[in-house]
Parts: structure tokens; sequence; C-alpha cells
């Protein structure tokens, strides 16, 4: 059967390295080389940039990144079983796949990619939310990377571009979307996987912002929205009582309702409140 690289299909590479899906490590694998090759130019050109992929087991996103014309792939993958197929990968594609057998929590990835610099990853469901929180909080912004196309489950991916007064709204739509604009460009259903998960997926496309969206000391926007959202069925005056006792005299002149709660408080006006208390 032809594939669209030449190289065998990812089931008959499965079976051929016994590469049986690791509930512990969060694994789903992704089949489909027409699905990768879709997610990849989900994420734009990517023969201008290096790109760093994370958690890509067998390889069916590295091939979709690598036919796709991506300049070069940084592949950091922590399971050791993978690592013969990844080579496999490399091997057909001279000087374009390098391959990191370590967790990506703990890698220095910058050490290995040239800038512009893409994240796109089919992100393993045990540490997707985390990776997701550490790349949009560096020490410095902007960041080392342009822009972050990322699988996650697909009430996360609804976290991440919510808006206010609706479900899924909270700390994870505004620590996005401060920061980035954010767009869901792809649902896919359990059955795309293997092993089928038992919710939907979804990819999400985050492009960076030079400068956060509106200003705010950083610092003090997560403690306001942490007290927030940890209590978000209370009146703002009562969720945020722990920030002083002018806290409802700085609402009113951020322009909030003291008695609203957070999920109507939009990034604009949390930013307006974290300015309000700094000042």
């Amino acid at each position: 059967m032809a594939t669209l690289d030449g190289l065998p299909p990812l089931r008959e590479v499965i079976r051929a390295h016994d590469l049986v899906a690791k509930k512990q490590l969060g694994q789903n694998f992704l089949l489909d080389l027409n699905l990768t090759a879709k997610i990849a130019r989900s994420a734009g050109d990517l023969s201008i940039c290096d790109v760093l992929e994370v958690g890509p087991g067998p390889g069916g996103l590295t091939r979709g990144l690598l036919v796709e014309g991506a300049r070069r792939v940084l592949a950091v993958e922590k399971d050791p079983r993978c690592m013969p197929v990844l080579a496999e990968i490399a091997a057909a594609y001279p000087g374009r796949l390098e391959v990191i057998n370590g967790d990506a929590l703990e890698v220095d990835a910058l050490a290995h990619l040239t800038a512009p610099v893409r994240v796109i990853a089919n992100l393993p469901y045990n540490v997707g939310t985390e990776l997701l929180i550490r790349w949009l909080t560096p020490k410095v912004w902007p960041p080392f990377w342009d822009s972050l196309t990322l699988m996650f489950q697909k009430e996360v991916a609804e976290r991440i571009v919510a808006k206010p007064r609706t479900e899924h709204y909270g700390r994870l739509a505004l620590l996005a979307q401060w920061r980035c604009d954010a767009k869901i460009v792809l649902v896919l259903p359990p059955e795309a996987f293997t092993p089928a998960p038992k919710v939907h997926s979804a990819v999400v496309h985050l492009t960076r912002l030079m400068q956060p969206r509106y200003p705010a000391d950083e610092a003090v926007l997560n403690r306001i929205t942490a007290m927030a959202f940890n209590q978000r069925r209370k009146m703002l005056r009562s969720s945020l009582k722990g920030m002083g006792p002018d806290i409802e005299a700085q609402l009113v002149a951020a322009g909030i309702e003291p008695t609203a709660r957070a999920e109507e408080i939009s990034l604009e006006r949390f930013c307006a409140l974290a300015r309000v208390v700094a000042g």
C-alpha cells in the first residue's frame, strides 16, 4: 500500500515494532497520514521554520510535518520503544529530523532549535495542559516560539478558546488569550486514534502576540484570577476579599460590578482590575 512519503503504513510499523500504546504515558496514536498532514498544514508554511514536536510516538505527525516541508523537526519522545521507528523516519529525511529520547518537561529543546520555531504536537494527555502553561508563561515575553498547534482533549481545547459567560470560560482561557490569538482548527472523533479515547479531540492553533493584549502585572493578574475562579460561583466582592479591604472600590474603579461573578468578566476587565490593584 502506497503512502504519502513512501514509508510503510503506520499500522504495519506498529505491528512490526510491537508498539502497544501505554495508558500511563498518555499515548493515543494518530494513524491516518492524511489527517497528520492536515494538522501540519494548519500551522502554516513550515519550510521557513524549525518545528518542536512532543510525543511523536510511532511518528504519524512527524511524517506529516516532513511531508509538508518542515525545514527541520526536533522530536522529543519519552518512550524508548519508539526510537527505532523514529530512526527509520530520520533516515528517510537526512538532516531534517532530530530525535531526543527524554521527558519534554525536562529537555532543553532550545539548545537544538533555530528560530523561527513553531511547536506542533499531538500532546500526551497526561502532560498536555502543563506543557501549554509552561509555554505561555516564560520568564521573558515574547517566547521562543511563534505559534503553537496542539492536540488536546476537546474539552481542554474549548477551555483555551472560551469566552465570558460560557461553560468552559476560566483561567486557562484568560492565560492563553492574554498573550495569543487562539482558535480551534480541527476536531477529531475517538475512532481516529489507536486506541480510541473516550472523548473527542481537537487541535488548537495559538499565535503569539508580541505584547500581552492588555497591560497588566502578570503576578497580580494571576493572583486575582486564581482567587476569582477558585470560587467562581461567589460574587467578586466575596471571592476577592483576600486582596484587601479596598477591593469593592477597586472593582468599581476597574468598571466591574462588585456583585458580578468571575465567569462574567472579560479579559480586558480583569487586566483593568490588575492595574488598579497594582497601582
